[in-house]
């Protein structure tokens, strides 16, 4: 049996493969002073402030970029953003501004240059910001 491949010792992975039980690469929240950031909403807030005035993201692109396993935690810590949180620019998948306030948050992307008609940005792929790509 010159190609059967061997195999791996009982709790090890196949080469090539993670085991189940190793653990996920995850970003370490820095602070623009270098300090680490502890708190996962502060870290959230952080990153949407980065966000270009005139331009979204979404729950699942902020998620996606901080490794996180579900957009709803973007969500949730959205809840607690303050004044100097640009939280109007950060909508669903689709497009859509979602949750509480959503007509503050539509005049205020619309002060930024972005069209909303309805609770949908016009042009959503244009002014969309990946952060994945951007940071």
């Amino acid at each position: 049996m010159k190609n059967a491949k061997k195999a791996a010792p009982h709790g090890a992975a196949a080469p090539g493969r993670r085991s189940a039980s190793a653990p996920k690469e995850r970003l370490i929240a820095v602070k623009p002073s270098g300090q680490k950031d502890e708190s996962l909403s502060g870290l959230i807030h952080d990153l949407v402030r980065q966000i270009p005035p005139g331009r979204v993201t979404s729950y699942g692109a902020i998620a996606a970029v901080l490794s996180l396993p579900n957009p709803r935690m973007v969500g949730r810590a959205m809840r607690t953003a303050g004044k100097d949180v640009p939280a109007q620019r950060v909508v669903n998948s689709a497009g859509r501004l979602t949750g509480e306030h959503t007509q503050p948050r539509k005049l205020l992307l619309e002060k930024e240059g972005v069209t909303v008609k309805g609770d949908k940005v016009v042009n959503f792929k244009v002014v969309f910001w990946d952060p994945c790509k951007e940071l």
